[in-house]
C-alpha cells in the first residue's frame, strides 16, 4: 500500500480505491476529479436508458399480412424496451366508410403480436381524426 502511495506522489497522480469489499482492496492511479466526473456522468446515463416512452407505429388500410409481420416485429421489440405503443391505422377518403374493416385490420395486427409477446391493451381501439388508434404495453 505505501508503494502505491509513494508512486502516485511521485507521479503527482491521485490512488484511487475501485473496489471496497474485497481484501485487499483494489486501487489504481488517476486523476480523482475526472474520476468523479465519469461516475456521475455513467450515474446519469443510466437514469435516462430507462425505456418507458410510448413509440408510434403506423398501418394504413391496404397493409398486407407480410408487412403486419414485420411491423409485429417491430413492435416487439420496443415492448421488450419497455416502451409503450400507440398504433394507428389511417383511413383516407373512402377508406373512413370502411372503420369496421379497419378494425378488424387492428385486431388481427395485435393478435399476431400477441403470439410473439403477451401484450395488454391500454385503451380500446378508438376513432379519431385520422382514422383508429388504440395503445397497447407489455402485459
Amino acid at each position: 500500500m505505501t508503494e502505491a502511495l509513494n508512486l502516485a506522489q511521485e507521479r503527482q497522480l491521485d490512488l484511487i480505491q475501485v473496489t471496497e469489499k474485497i481484501e485487499p482492496p483494489v486501487c489504481k492511479l488517476g486523476n480523482y476529479g475526472k474520476y468523479l466526473y465519469w461516475q456521475e456522468k455513467k450515474h446519469k446515463d443510466a437514469k435516462t436508458h430507462r425505456g418507458g416512452e410510448t413509440k408510434g407505429i403506423r398501418l394504413s388500410f391496404g397493409i398486407s399480412p407480410h408487412d403486419l409481420g414485420i411491423r409485429a416485429n417491430q413492435a416487439e421489440k420496443f415492448l421488450k424496451e419497455g416502451n409503450k405503443i400507440m398504433i394507428e391505422l389511417v383511413l383516407r377518403g373512402r377508406e373512413k366508410a370502411l372503420a369496421h374493416l379497419a378494425g378488424e385490420k387492428i385486431n388481427l395486427f395485435l393478435e399476431i403480436l400477441n403470439k410473439k409477446i403477451p401484450i395488454k391493451q391500454e385503451s380500446a381501439p378508438r376513432r379519431s381524426f385520422r382514422g383508429i388508434i388504440t395503445t397497447i404495453s407489455k402485459a
